[in-house]
């Protein structure tokens, strides 16, 4: 099942050669310069890729993609994220994939003229706002931004932060309260508001351990005062946000999870190089230590497990659906992410100060990285939602309590 064909070896390939023939030398310059400076430049690798036909590989072909399956694309997700710029330069890179996947699938025929097809064809860009800082992000359901209906418009007022790329997005899907007295999970829709609409208000960049990056190579801050959009920009039923970000999420973890593996093979390619090749002294290269060799090893068993546990519950959520998978989902989501950790310290580590430099991609991925362990749920609410599921089958009652000590549900 986690086997690779003849034809997904080639294509990946494919993408390999375009990555060190067009991404990796223009690596110095994505860790030195702001990323805005970048756009025409990059703008031009993007037309080199739909000139070779390796654009959009999750988008269906009629559509101008590959048309590949949710396995298939997992398997290229890892080559592209051997580069900090893959997934952008192929018009895959979150969060406008999500949102690609979201209109297709849930998008009226209007939204999908307007909003989808452009950004399906890398015209545009776009951003997600669902976090706010006032709120533990991991409690999805708990939020303040509310979007109140006056006739045939929303009218939108909120916070949010870390909107991934919303800095020259056109437009952002925004998570927003509209019936406070339903079930939790009935409260809040997906709707879609222009960037330039009256009212967005973008307040920064939030720096990252110090970086706060531009352009899409960013994570904004955002308030929303008063944002009057048509309620036809809403993203399927009055309520259904939670249920639609949830079917966005299987696929979307399977994208980061494997992207974050891409990452690790090009640490862990680096970190042999290194070992390989430094010397500690004339003719005793740092690989002859036992730690290193003990971190090589463990390295290359934790990837190679990591990946055939990604690609099963990708060939599950083909099969079942992600409701099904959820529990595959979320054990991705923590272990690869702690694998990710790893193997980037380790790399640094026998980098020794070059590994905290710029000179290679190690230290931007250890900045950007580490939040692989808190966004889309921190690993501990994800480890606790398994092990709860699996306490459950054995037969405990896995009710909460509250402070008074009556079990909860």
């Amino acid at each position: 099942m986690t086997e690779r064909s003849e034809a997904q070896d080639a294509l990946n390939a494919q993408f390999r050669a375009f990555l060190e023939t067009h991404a990796f030398p223009m690596e110095r310059e994505f860790l030195s310069r702001p990323f805005r400076e970048l756009v025409p430049q990059l703008a031009e690798l993007r037309a080199k890729v739909k000139e070779a036909k390796l654009w959009a590989p999750h988008l269906p072909k009629a559509l101008g993609g590959l048309g590949l399956s949710l396995p298939e694309f997992a398997e290229v997700s890892a080559v592209l994220g051997e580069s900090p710029i893959g997934h952008y330069l192929l018009n895959c890179n979150a969060p406008d994939i999500g949102n690609q996947e979201l209109l297709h699938a849930h998008g009226t025929e209007a939204q999908r003229s307007q909003w989808f097809i452009p950004l399906a064809r890398g015209e545009i860009r776009s951003c997600f706002a669902m976090t706010e800082p006032e709120f533990a992000g991991s409690n999805p359901v708990w939020m303040d931004t509310q979007a109140v209906r006056d006739g045939d418009d929303y009218v939108i007022t909120g916070h949010k932060w870390f909107t991934s790329s919303a800095e020259g997005a056109a437009f952002a899907i925004v998570m927003a309260v509209t019936d406070p007295m339903a079930a939790p999970h009935k409260r809040a829709s997906q709707i879609i508001v222009p960037m330039d609409a009256k009212g967005v208000v973008f307040v920064r960049n939030i720096p990252v351990m110090g970086e706060g990056g531009s352009d899409y190579a960013s994570h904004a801050e955002l308030r929303f005062e008063s944002v009057r959009v048509p309620v036809t920009n809403r993203i399927g039923d009055e309520g259904a946000g939670f249920a639609l970000a949830q079917e966005r999420l299987g696929p979307g973890r399977i994208h980061h999870c494997m992207r974050w593996l891409g990452i690790c093979e090009r640490a862990f390619r680096l970190m042999v190089q290194r070992a390989a090749t430094r010397e500690l002294s004339p003719g005793e290269p740092l690989g002859r230590q036992q730690g290193v060799q003990h971190w090589i090893a463990e390295c290359r068993a934790e990837m190679d497990a990591a990946r055939l546990l990604v690609l099963d519950v990708a060939h599950r959520i083909e099969r079942e659906g992600s409701h099904a998978t959820r529990d595959g989902i979320s054990m991705i989501k923590f272990h690869v992410a702690g694998v990710l950790q790893r193997v980037l310290d380790r790399a640094i580590q026998v980098h020794g100060a070059l590994g905290m430099t710029d000179d290679t991609p190690l230290a931007y991925w250890y900045r950007h990285e580490r939040g692989a362990r808190i966004y889309d749920g921190p690993d501990e609410v994800h480890k606790s939602a398994v092990a709860r599921r699996i306490l459950a089958a054995a037969g405990m009652d896995v009710g909460r309590k509250t402070e008074d000590g009556r079990k909860r549900r």
